[in-house]
């Protein structure tokens, strides 16, 4: 499947647009589970969050995050459901939009294909304004690139250096062993995170 023009402006545009992504079919061969995109946007939302790829938990219920680690994620961010997944607010668009099947030590990494065929679309559609999470090295080695080469803890220290883009460990279960290293997440960024994204849902119009 190709990314074809899509005609329309504001929601009708949207709609087009995640129409086209639930047929997507471009990996489909690889994909051990077949493809099920999964993602949420709206022509207003103010917070986008770029994670890595669905699990086999949400390939199965269609929801993103639908698991443990999204509720690693909303502690973190001080949101309920209900906001998390009002996409009037909240954008979310994995790396790879499907679940990739299983590697060496857990799920595989985000197919290559998805970011290129749909992030650029999905990036039009969202105000220019927002604030970006970067959730796991895969999304911060696209969209960090002046930080190429650091580890993921110096680019969570960072927090504040990237303007409105901000780079967050991925919220498994084995971020609790990296948290408990890492004190300072707690502690510092958490809270700094927290009034960072209470900001930019505030200042939805």
């Amino acid at each position: 499947m190709n990314g074809d023009t899509i005609g329309g402006t504001g929601e009708t545009k949207v709609k087009a647009l995640r129409a086209q992504i639930a047929a997507c079919t471009l990996c489909a061969e690889y994909l051990p589970l077949g493809a099920r995109p999964v993602v949420q946007f709206s022509a207003s939302s103010r917070l986008l969050i770029i994670s890595q790829a669905p699990g086999t938990k949400v390939h199965a219920s269609g929801i993103p995050f639908d698991d443990n680690s999204g509720d690693r994620l909303r502690g973190w961010l001080a949101l309920h459901k209900a906001q998390f997944y009002d996409p009037q607010f909240v954008a979310l668009m994995p790396m790879g939009f499907c679940y990739p099947g299983k590697a060496s030590g857990g799920d595989a990494p985000p197919r290559n294909e998805c970011a290129p065929q749909w992030h650029e679309a999905v990036l039009a559609e969202i105000p220019e304004e927002r604030l970006t999470l970067l959730v796991g090295s895969h999304a911060q080695a696209r969209y960090l690139p002046e930080a190429k080469g650091w580890s993921m803890t110096e680019r969570v220290r960072a927090f504040g250096q990237f303007g409105n883009r901000i780079a967050l460990p991925h919220p498994a279960w084995r971020s609790r062993i990296w948290m408990g290293k890492h004190p300072w997440f707690e502690r510092d960024i958490i809270p700094q995170l927290r009034l960072r994204v209470a900001a930019a849902l505030q200042d939805r119009p």
